[in-house]
C-alpha cells in the first residue's frame, strides 16, 4: 500500500535543503487535498494561516469517530513513523508554536507507542518538535475542527461559528492549522516519491459483507470491484457513506468521485461505505443513523438538538407502523430544515441519512406505513 511506505527520516532532510516556499509549492504540485472528508487543498489551507503573521498551532485530527471508518487508526498502528515526520514538516513550514494531536478515546491503547515514537524520531533530529498527545473524551462532534479546538483549551467540545476560520481565529485566539492523520502522512510520502499517486484513497469497507477491511483503491473505482473486494453474502442494495455522508443504491457499473456522488446528494467524506444487504429496510437503518446523531448531538443549537429527535420520533412511529405517508413528507421536510440552519457540520448533515433514503428508497418507507 502506498500509505504504508515507510520514508525513515530522509523527508526530514529535505528541511534542510529545500525552503519552506518550495515545499509548499511540491505538495501544491501533488495535489495534496485533506483526508479528513473536506477535500480542502493542504497547500492552500497552510499559506492561510502563514499569511496572519502571527504564531501559529498545528491541531492534528485523530478523532476518527465517523461509524464505519478506521483508516487512520491503521496508519497509526502501521506507519506512525511516516505520520510524525509528517506532523514534523508541517510543523517546520508552518513554524508553528506547539503541535497537539487529538486522538480518539478508543485509540487510548495507541497512546503510549505513538509517545514514544515521537520521542524517538525528536532525538534523532536537529530541531525539537514540542509535541503532544491530547486524548479526546468519546464525542463525535470533536470530528469538527472548531470542537477540538474547543476540546483542547479545556472547553466543552462544542463548536463554533465560522467565519473566523481557524487559520485565521483559532487555539487561544492564534491561527491554527487542523490537518487530518492521512493528510500528514502523505507528506513526507510525495515528498520523497515521484510515483506519489494524488487519486489513491484508503476505503474503509464493511456491513453486509464477508471480507470487510481497509482498501486502497484510486478514485474511480468502479463499485462492482469494492464489491468482489469485500465478497457480500446476499445480493445488496444500497450504501450508507459513514453517517453523515448520505445512503445511495447500488450501481455495480457507477464509479466512485466526489462529483459523482455528490451528484446523488450524498458527501464522499472519508470514503467509508457501509453495504446493505436486500434483507434490510432502510428505514430500520435509517432509524439506528438517528438515535446515534440523538445521542451525539451536543445540544448548542436548537435545530439539531430539537430536531435530531424529532427526526428520530418520526422514524420510530413509520418503523412500528403507525405512521402515513404524510409523516414521510414531514421526515423529509424537518431533515432539510435540521441540516440547512444547524451550527456545525454535525448537524448540517443529521438529516442527510434520511433525505437521500427518501430520495433513493421512498417505496421501503411507503412499505411500512401501508402494511
Amino acid at each position: 500500500m502506498q500509505i504504508l511506505r515507510k520514508t525513515k527520516l530522509e523527508s526530514l532532510k529535505l528541511l534542510e535543503s529545500m525552503s519552506k516556499e518550495e515545499i509548499l509549492d511540491k505538495i501544491e504540485e501533488k495535489s495534496l487535498v485533506g483526508r479528513g472528508g473536506a477535500g480542502f487543498p493542504t497547500a492552500k489551507k497552510w499559506r492561510m494561516a502563514i499569511g496572519q503573521q502571527d504564531d501559529i498551532y498545528l491541531v492534528v485530527n485523530a478523532d476518527e469517530g465517523e461509524p464505519g471508518t478506521f483508516k487512520d487508526k491503521f496508519i497509526l498502528e502501521n506507519n506512525p513513523e511516516t505520520f510524525i515526520e509528517g506532523v514534523m514538516i508541517a510543523s517546520k513550514v508552518l513554524d508553528v508554536e506547539k503541535t497537539y494531536i487529538y486522538l480518539r478515546g478508543e485509540y487510548e491503547y495507541l497512546r503510549e507507542e505513538l509517545e514514544q515514537k515521537i520521542r524517538e524520531l525528536n532525538e534523532r533530529t536537529q530541531k525539537k518538535f514540542d509535541i503532544t498527545v491530547v486524548r479526546g473524551a468519546g464525542a463525535y462532534v470533536c470530528g469538527e475542527e472548531t470542537a477540538i479546538l474547543s476540546s483542547i483549551m479545556g472547553k466543552r467540545g462544542n463548536s463554533m461559528k465560522k467565519p473566523p476560520y481557524p487559520t485565521q481565529e483559532g487555539l487561544w485566539e492564534k491561527p491554527t492549522v487542523v490537518n487530518n492523520v492521512e493528510t500528514l502522512t502523505c507528506v513526507p510520502q510525495l515528498l520523497l516519491y515521484d510515483d506519489w499517486d494524488p487519486d489513491l484513497r484508503l476505503f474503509s469497507l464493511s456491513g453486509d459483507v464477508t471480507n470487510p477491511g481497509l482498501f486502497e483503491v484510486p478514485l474511480g473505482v468502479k463499485v462492482s470491484t469494492l464489491i468482489d473486494l469485500t465478497r457480500p453474502e446476499n445480493k445488496l442494495k444500497a450504501m450508507s457513506l459513514g453517517n453523515f455522508g448520505g445512503i445511495m443504491p447500488i450501481e455495480k457499473d457507477y464509479r466512485i468521485t466526489p462529483e459523482l456522488i455528490s451528484g446523488e446528494q450524498c458527501f464522499h467524506g472519508t470514503y467509508s461505505l457501509i453495504w446493505i444487504d436486500e434483507t434490510n429496510n432502510i428505514v430500520d437503518i435509517c432509524k439506528n443513523i438517528s438515535e446515534f446523531y440523538t445521542y451525539e448531538s451536543c445540544g448548542k443549537c436548537t435545530p439539531c438538538r430539537e430536531g435530531t429527535k424529532k427526526i428520530l420520533d418520526i422514524l420510530s412511529k413509520i418503523k412500528n407502523g403507525e405512521g402515513n405517508k404524510k409523516d414521510i413528507n414531514e421526515l423529509k421536510e424537518l431533515a432539510e430544515h435540521v441540516n440547512n440552519t444547524s451550527l456545525c457540520g454535525l448537524g448540517n448533515t443529521a438529516g442527510k441519512h434520511v433525505i437521500t433514503a427518501i430520495e433513493h428508497f421512498r417505496e421501503d418507507f411507503v412499505e411500512k406505513v401501508e402494511r
